[in-house]
């Protein structure tokens, strides 16, 4: 349990699974979101994935996260609380308008042309 609310202790790491949400998102466009570099994300999303709060996946040069909820019962309702709260946080909702609005974009920044878009945003 410690590790797990260590996870959900720092303000990167919430506005990481807030740009998670349901999708399957690219380290890239993270770090075009947050406006930070990639190895500080990537290290972000490390501890996230020790904590059992992501799980990620490859996809040539590509690497796509996802929520992976916690198994036990108290963490994953108190998971649950937490995307609650960082669904109604206006941070959080300026990030995933720029998520949008970069994977809608017809020409996106050059560091993510090319990148797999996270499904439910261009559904």
């Amino acid at each position: 349990m410690d590790l797990f609310f260590l996870a959900l202790a720092d303000r990167t790491r919430l506005r990481l699974l807030s740009l998670i949400g349901e999708d399957e998102v690219c380290v890239c466009f993270f770090v075009e979101v947050l406006r930070t570099n990639q190895p500080k994300i990537s290290r972000h999303l490390a501890y996230l994935r020790k904590a059992g709060l992501v799980s990620s996946r490859r996809q040539g040069k590509w690497m796509h996260y996802r929520i992976t909820p916690p198994e036990e019962t108290h963490a994953k309702r108190i998971f649950e609380q937490v995307k609650v709260l960082l669904h109604a946080d206006p941070e959080m909702q300026r990030d995933r308008a720029r998520l949008v609005s970069l994977c809608c974009s017809p020409k996106p920044p050059v560091q993510i042309q090319g990148a797999p878009r996270p499904a439910r945003l261009t559904a």
